[in-house]
């Protein structure tokens, strides 16, 4: 018999490859317990409720956004903040995907919010506090295609998509 941290993992698996399949608001505990040949009510003995289900596949890309811009020092090299930012919103990708396909995500863990936290706290480890808006206009472009690229191209592999992205990405920040 699978544990139940096993039966939590295969449920947020299927719910998070609904769920950007076919949006959250689209798929319905039902479709996830019948893909994974259990009832309902085992569904719920893991999490109470859909919300609490998506709450639980966002927390991991908050708790790991939150760790980067915590754990990094001003003044370190961009390149490889940017490298670094890259292989952190490429392993969230099927969030990233998921929030993008359905912006009611964003209320989720006040997500938006956050995520504007997260955009204003890179760019001041990128470029200092004291920007004009022409280097905060170019920093929103450089991390937004970032994630982007994490969103438009997340069916190739990294490989093929980082050297590029990080790449424009540290051009137009004049890196």
């Amino acid at each position: 018999m699978a544990r139940p941290s096993d039966t939590r993992a295969r449920i947020q698996a299927v719910a998070r490859e609904l769920f950007v399949r076919q949006g959250v608001q689209n798929t319905s505990l039902r479709q996830i317990s019948d893909r994974l040949g259990i009832t309902k009510p085992a569904l719920y003995y893991h999490f109470a409720s859909r919300d609490d289900l998506v709450r639980s596949i966002v927390q991991p890309l908050v708790d790991d956004m939150e760790r980067f811009v915590a754990g990094r020092d001003p003044g370190g090299d961009p390149r490889e903040l940017l490298d670094a930012y890259f292989d952190m919103i490429w392993r969230h990708r099927e969030v990233i995907v998921m929030v993008v396909r359905e912006m009611s995500v964003l209320s989720y863990l006040d997500l938006g919010k956050r995520m504007i936290e997260w955009r204003q706290r890179l760019v001041a480890l990128l470029l200092g506090d004291d920007l004009t808006t022409t280097q905060r206009i170019r920093a929103t472009i450089a991390l937004g295609g970032l994630a982007d690229c994490s969103v438009e191209y997340a069916h190739l592999p990294a490989e093929e998509v980082k050297p590029t992205a990080v790449e424009v990405a540290a051009t137009a920040l004049g890196f």
